[in-house]
């Protein structure tokens, strides 16, 4: 990607969660919204559910911790593909940490467990140590201000 280009990015939020009242009660009003994205399918949310959202829908903690699995990932597959390493499976199980302080708080960190197949004969240390790379070009884990860990497990080879 050539260096100086800027990238931009548009959605609609919009509170769905009005339709079943106003905000007249803390405990009782909907968290309900949907994001839009021009030309991309719509996605229902809510808050989490330990802020009184509902649990069976999307929140922005868990479209947090999505971003930087999935930056990760789409980083990595990239850079494999630029140095011949065939990953033939990718799976990650990320968690996030979020400290509440008062009225708001912040997220403390992000640990990545990505699980990592590569083709037979492939580099396991080459592999492993691409991690590091990837994370270094992530769009999202450069933008954040709390760390982003990775523990990988490379098989194959």
């Amino acid at each position: 990607m050539p260096h100086g280009q800027d990238h931009h990015y548009e959605i609609q939020v919009t509170w769905t969660g009005a339709a079943a009242g106003g905000t007249q009660n803390y405990k009782t009003y909907s968290r309900k919204f949907r994001a839009d994205f021009r030309g991309k399918p719509s996605i229902a949310g809510s808050a989490d559910a330990a802020f009184r959202g509902d649990p069976a829908l999307h929140n922005p903690e868990d479209m947090l911790v999505l971003a930087l699995s999935a930056c990760h990932m789409l980083s990595y597959l990239a850079l494999a593909a630029l140095e011949g390493l065939e990953v033939i499976a990718y799976m990650d199980s990320a968690s996030g940490t979020m400290q509440q302080e008062g009225r708001g708080g912040r997220f403390t960190e992000v640990v990545l467990r990505p699980q990592v197949t590569v083709a037979p004969g492939s580099d396991l240390a080459r592999a492993k140590a691409l991690h590091e790379e990837a994370h270094k070009t992530c769009f999202i884990a450069n933008s954040v201000n709390f760390p982003v860990r990775h523990e990988a497990v490379i098989s194959g080879g």
